[in-house]
């Protein structure tokens, strides 16, 4: 584990990722940006033709491949280098100018949809007859038109794509405000020591033995956020304000009809999550109370949710152990997996250590044309571990998608990409386990496994209450004040743990660095991923070859039909509580199991 933070320039090349293979300068970038410009304009110069005729229509739609076949290595490129350094002018105002591009494009091509839905039922048979390469664009077409009631006149259109602008203005300024202007102050153990507290540091700072310094890293953080309470509150209530603007003008009942209806997700689905975790209170407080009595403390504390309750089994995996536990771990997914997944440990698609002024957490990001890239912030932790095979599971479901589906069917959604990394969390852990019998080691993995669920299944699932909530706070001209953010979100957290927890002030100010809030309706995602994960790695793990092969199937599927179809296709439905409750069975069985061996 790094214990100081180098500059950029101080990092070893052999753990950042090979942006070069993007472009091998900037000034190379800066070329092809010029000739995407050039692409854009051709785009614009379709306006007002669509429908015309086959040929035209099929014209232009390949023009648009070809602006994606441009675009992603080019956006791609800016926002890596970007999150390198965050702090980097240069790559600053590139990011910003990709930014501006994208909207652009936008503005550019803003009359595709209404152009498309005026063309006559008829007329578009005739054009699929007339232009047989037209057939090929006939599920993105059949989207366009199944959005004919959310659709707007092309000047209408066209304002949205400019509003595009004062949309992204939220995201952007907090990640500015929390990933390049909050600096911590240092944390100190029961030592004495100081330690520093960072985005990359506070987990591992939390899941130490040393209580005092637990605390001390909690209050480090917490009070920062704490003096920027009102401007969070602010920038997280102009986040949910421009969703529910675009709501309001597409005409949805509400921005989170908006926002799962873009991906072809029933809200049923997002209620039915919900539901089914409250009904499951009763095993997270009886979890927490197990914390509680393994910790042998009078009182438990947010600050001692996150540290291992099995004594004397900290585990420090270096990155290279890290890969080779990935490759053991992953291996019941075959041959043509793991090649590729040794493929990118060994050809940089992944940038490993934290830096000053990278971005915070993980990510991974795939790239039509190229291999993805995966950022990291590794500290030698198994949660660290777990974050590599999770991103590896993105990696993996980008590179099968470009590889398998054309630029126009690559591009799978976001409800679809949590179970990829989701199922190699899972096959990690049940591969821990099978080869662990020692009664405290064990112990050990359950815990951790049992973390998972918390901070995945219910965490997830609470932050998606807490985003709902906010979303229909100003849906109903409520205003999102520090107050009232907190309020709620102290409320949600003594729903969910129960209470056995200290209702610690500092944690009524979570929502204040959670990124995932900026989204759109992302988060619930993780909760329901993970339940179709598990389900999803016990059949592979029983079934073998044939579940790979579907499994597999499903990797490379890309959007070439809608995601609950996608995923029944793999062997699991979505559309029904199932694998919600299911999976929370589970976290009752382990439970039982945990209490068991701590006896």
């Amino acid at each position: 584990m790094q214990h100081t933070i180098p500059t950029r320039s101080e990092a070893d090349p052999r753990f950042t990722w090979a942006i070069t293979d993007l472009f091998p300068t900037d000034e190379a970038w800066r070329e092809e940006y010029a000739r995407v410009q050039g692409i854009i304009k051709e785009l614009g110069s379709y306006q007002g033709r669509l429908g015309e005729s086959g040929g035209t229509l099929l014209a232009y739609l390949q023009l648009s491949d070809d602006f994606t076949r441009a675009g992603e290595p080019l956006a791609s490129y800016a926002f890596r280098k970007s999150d390198e350094d965050t702090r980097n002018p240069v790559y600053q105002e590139m990011s910003a100018q990709t930014q501006n591009l994208l909207v652009e494009a936008e503005e550019a091509t803003a009359f595709q949809t209404p152009e498309i839905l005026d063309i006559p039922e008829e007329k578009l048979a005739a054009f699929y007859q007339e232009a047989p390469g037209l057939e090929h664009y006939r599920l993105v077409l059949d989207r366009i038109r199944r959005q004919k009631e959310h659709t707007l006149s092309p000047a209408e259109e066209a304002l949205l794509a400019s509003a595009g602008k004062l949309a992204q203005a939220p995201d952007e300024i907090f990640g500015f405000l929390n990933d390049a202007d909050m600096a911590f102050p240092d944390a100190v153990d029961s030592q004495g020591q100081k330690h520093p507290v960072t985005h990359g540091t506070f987990i591992p700072l939390m899941q130490s033995a040393d209580r005092t310094l637990r605390e001390s890293a909690f209050r480090s953080l917490y009070g920062v956020y704490g003096q920027f309470r009102n401007t969070s509150a602010a920038i997280l209530s102009a986040q949910m304000k421009q969703l529910q603007f675009f709501a309001n003008a597409r005409r949805y009942p509400s921005a989170l009809h908006a926002a799962l209806d873009h991906t072809e997700v029933p809200v049923e689905i997002y209620h039915n999550l919900i539901s089914a975790v409250h009904e499951s209170f009763p095993a997270m407080h009886r979890y927490v109370r197990l914390r509680k009595k393994l910790l042998g403390v009078e009182k438990l504390h947010y600050y001692d949710l996150y540290t291992p309750i099995v004594a004397d089994q900290d585990m420090e995996i270096s990155f290279e152990e890290a890969k080779k536990i990935a490759l053991e771990a992953l291996a019941p997914m075959g041959g043509q997996y793991l090649s590729i997944l040794k493929e990118g440990f060994e050809n940089r698609w992944i940038d490993v250590y934290e830096n000053q002024g990278k971005r915070s957490g993980a990510y991974s990001a795939g790239v039509y044309g190229s291999h993805p890239f995966v950022l990291l912030n590794y500290t030698d932790t198994l949660n660290d571990v777990f974050t590599l095979v999770h991103e590896m599971g993105h990696a993996l479901h980008s590179y099968l998608s470009n590889h398998t589906q054309t630029v126009t069917y690559a591009d799978y959604v976001i409800f679809v990409a949590e179970v990829a990394s989701t199922c190699n969390e899972s096959l990690l852990m049940q591969h821990l386990l099978a080869k662990t019998q020692e009664p405290k080691a064990r112990a050990y993995l359950i815990n951790y496994f049992l973390e998972q669920f918390r901070t995945t299944l219910y965490r997830q699932t609470m932050f998606a209450e807490f985003e709902l909530w906010c979303s229909e706070q100003i849906r109903a001209g409520q205003a999102l004040t520090a107050e009232a953010l907190c309020r709620k979100y102290g409320q949600l957290n003594r729903d969910y743990y129960g209470e056995d927890i200290e209702p610690d002030p500092e944690i009524a100010l979570e929502w204040a660095r959670i990124p995932h809030f900026f989204y759109n309706f992302y988060v619930y995602q993780y909760a329901t991923g993970f339940s179709c994960a598990i389900a999803l790695s016990q059949r592979i793990l029983k079934e073998g070859e044939p579940a790979v092969k579907d499994y597999l199937g499903f990797l490379s599927g890309g959007c070439s039909t809608d995601p609950v179809s996608l995923l029944k296709g793999a062997g699991v439905d979505i559309s029904t509580p199932a694998p919600v409750k299911d999976a929370l069975k589970l976290f009752d069985q382990l439970i039982s199991e945990m209490e068991a061996l701590s006896e």
